[in-house]
């Protein structure tokens, strides 16, 4: 009678084990994930940057006037652009400010522009309609589209 109340508590070596391998593979799961988490985490970042650097290269081009002031069209530098025509074929390699000198931080974006004139205004004639178009890439395969429309009207 006093073998049966003294019984012993605890688990056997096969059921830790078993018990070891269980939890062994959970971890492996979950650090796989976190693993593709923190590889992937940088993307979003260069997508905001991307979109940042478009944003700023389209509202420099929509705050020009679509006449050429001075009457001379296609000026050489970016710091004499007067006009939305000016912009058209633009390619940084590298971001740059809005007169012409690279910004060292944001050198793996690359920035081409096109203007071109747009029927997608239905009540606009296509010669007075621009469409804008701003493409940032990066060389992580990103590769982001801004557009904008101006009218001469």
């Amino acid at each position: 009678m006093m073998i049966a109340a003294e019984r012993q508590h605890g688990v056997t070596l096969v059921e830790l084990l078993v018990s070891i391998v269980i939890v062994s593979i959970a971890a492996s799961g979950v650090l796989g994930v976190l693993s593709m988490t923190t590889a992937a985490s940088a993307d979003p970042m260069i997508r905001h940057q991307a979109a940042a650097i478009a944003e700023a290269y389209l509202e420099e081009i929509l705050l020009k006037p679509t006449a050429d002031p001075d009457g001379v069209d296609g000026e050489g530098a970016r710091a004499d652009f007067d006009d939305l025509d000016d912009y058209n074929g633009l390619v940084d390699n590298g971001a740059h400010d809005q007169f012409g000198a690279p910004i060292a931080a944001l050198s793996g974006y690359d920035v081409g522009v096109s203007v071109s004139p747009s029927s997608a205004l239905p009540s606009v004639p296509a010669v007075d309609a621009l469409r804008i178009d701003v493409v940032v890439t990066h060389g992580t395969g990103i590769n982001f589209v801004l557009s904008g429309y101006r009218t001469r009207l």
